[in-house]
């Protein structure tokens, strides 16, 4: 049987070309999504023609019974989570002064205690086979490049990346732990709402003069789950195209 592939927020974006990209390098593909239930229909409809597999699944990330729940639908298919790509996530930008507790609270529920909800379930099989794969997708907003708008989305990647490094120790030898932390990328959301100028402006601090795409982040979810990066663990790898700021 195929290594089996969990994503959460898998229906649109960054989370949809991971998807892609590991179904067509052989995986099969488990699209988490928690209010894309459209487009994690067509998603799956598209690779179950194409790979003969794939299922969507409603859940939402933060909640633990929901997340036991999304584990054991799977495993009634007879699979078990391989490789968990930990890409759910919220961001509630909005000026300093209209911040929120409340807002806080739900961005670390989503983005910080999704992944460890996804991460310490998935851990039980993966410790069991003595083999595993854990991607968290954080963000280099989380490292340095800091924008007080979205101050408790910045705060939630930076405790992602520290999750990743203990994920790293708890699940040693077996499991390979490693965040990737994106730059700019152009998805839908990310582009929603800029005007040219803006986009201009943005592409100005990056050493490559655009934003990323996608796919390009897909790229390197596909290597590090791959036999060829079973020496990297426990890291953090930033693809921004050289951006100014998070060096």
């Amino acid at each position: 049987m195929k290594k089996c592939v969990l994503v959460t927020g898998g229906a649109t974006g960054i989370g949809k070309a991971i998807c892609l990209e590991l179904a067509e390098a052989g995986y099969d593909i488990v699209i988490n999504y928690h209010t894309s239930k459209e487009a994690a229909e067509v998603l799956e409809s598209a690779l179950k023609e194409r790979y003969g597999f794939a299922m969507s699944i409603q859940a939402d990330v933060s909640d633990e019974k929901q997340v036991d729940d999304l584990f054991s639908q799977i495993e009634a298919t007879g699979r078990t989570v391989d490789i968990v790509v930990n890409n759910a996530a919220i961001d509630l930008s909005n000026l300093w002064h209209l911040k929120t507790a409340e807002e806080f609270r739900e961005s670390f529920n989503v983005n910080v205690v999704g992944a460890f909800n996804v991460s310490k379930r998935a851990g039980r099989a993966m410790i069991e086979k003595e083999w595993g794969r854990i991607i968290n997708i954080a963000s280099t907003n989380g490292i340095n490049t800091y924008y007080p708008m979205c101050v408790d989305y910045d705060a939630s990647k930076a405790a992602l990346i520290s999750l990743t490094h203990n994920l790293a120790v708890e699940y040693s030898p077996y499991v390979n732990v490693n965040a990737i932390a994106p730059g700019f990328i152009g998805t839908e959301n990310e582009l929603d709402g800029y005007d040219e100028e803006f986009l201009k402006e943005e592409c100005e601090k990056i050493l490559v003069k655009r934003y990323g795409e996608p796919e390009e982040v897909a790229h390197l979810v596909k290597f590090l789950v791959s036999k060829e990066a079973n020496y990297i663990n426990n890291t953090v790898i930033r693809i921004d195209g050289g951006q100014m700021g998070s060096v």
